[in-house]
């Protein structure tokens, strides 16, 4: 089936949805990835942090794809912020996901209470890299709306995209609208709440009248929202399932049946990005 695609500032496409690898062990990942490729995904999102980028390579690598046809994503641990450490992360993440050059690459938190608060310089940083040739596009996670304007105000460059925990019950509105206004792309982590969306009432009524799972009625509201994401899973049939949902639409009625349950800040299930700072 095909996905849609979002074109971001820098005038490069992103798949919306995507493959997420969060807490996929190493020792899995080679199969599951292969799997997902198999199925159809075509954008895999990973992280340094993840510890499991060697084996994303890997399947990638034994997939048979051309490269032009898998979009990778990976992200800077928060041990790294400084520019030597990014420079010299960022390479051993192209060694092991065994790629010349990468589409997208975000610091995966500005952990504004570590490196004096500097998370400008390490934005510069990232912007070597795409200038240099081996990043293609540069991206920012878990920004807030004063971070966003930090650093677009000293360097004058702005993230493509902005990867927030978003999902029904925690919009995530300020942080989506400040990185909207500057035609900054959102990625939503989390976009399915930890499964808990899955269970709501309202989400099964509807799952009930326009004849789909669940999960795809959560990942069809993200779409029509405009949100990038990438659910994970380890079973082939979920994958499948995932996959399947450009071919139906939700009304605006329940689009707006799934935004009220947004709970504000009490719907937050992740860190808070300005406080968190774990190494």
């Amino acid at each position: 089936m095909t996905t849609s695609k979002i074109t971001l500032s820098d005038g490069t496409t992103i798949p919306q949805l995507g493959f997420g690898t969060f807490q996929i062990a190493p020792e899995v990942a080679v199969e599951t990835v292969s799997i997902a490729l198999e199925v159809g995904f075509r954008h895999i999102d990973t992280a340094q942090g993840y510890h499991n980028e060697a084996e994303v390579g890997e399947a990638i690598a034994n997939s048979g794809l051309a490269r032009g046809d898998v979009y990778v994503t990976s992200k800077l641990t928060n041990s790294m912020h400084a520019r030597d450490d990014v420079m010299r992360s960022f390479d051993e993440t192209l060694t092991k996901l065994r790629l010349d050059k990468l589409n997208l690459f975000l610091i995966h938190w500005p952990v504004p209470t570590r490196y004096d608060g500097d998370f400008v310089s390490t934005w510069k940083a990232m912007l070597e890299l795409v200038e240099d040739g081996r990043l293609t596009s540069a991206g920012v996670s878990n920004f807030e709306p004063e971070h966003l304007t930090r650093i677009i105000d000293a360097t004058g460059v702005t993230p493509v995209v902005n990867q927030i925990e978003s999902h029904p019950y925690f919009r995530n509105d300020n942080a989506r609208h400040a990185s909207l206004e500057q035609a900054i792309a959102v990625e939503a982590w989390g976009p399915l709440a930890k499964g808990e969306a899955l269970r709501d009432p309202v989400v099964g009524d509807i799952a009930a009248e326009v004849g789909r799972a669940a999960s795809q009625v959560v990942l069809r509201w993200h779409v029509q929202r405009g949100n990038i994401i990438f659910p994970k899973s380890m079973h082939r049939d979920r994958m499948v399932e995932n996959l399947a949902i450009f071919d139906f639409e939700l009304t605006d009625d329940q689009v707006a049946r799934i935004d009220a349950l947004d709970k504000d800040e009490d719907g937050r299930q992740g860190p808070n990005p300005n406080v968190f700072d774990a190494i």
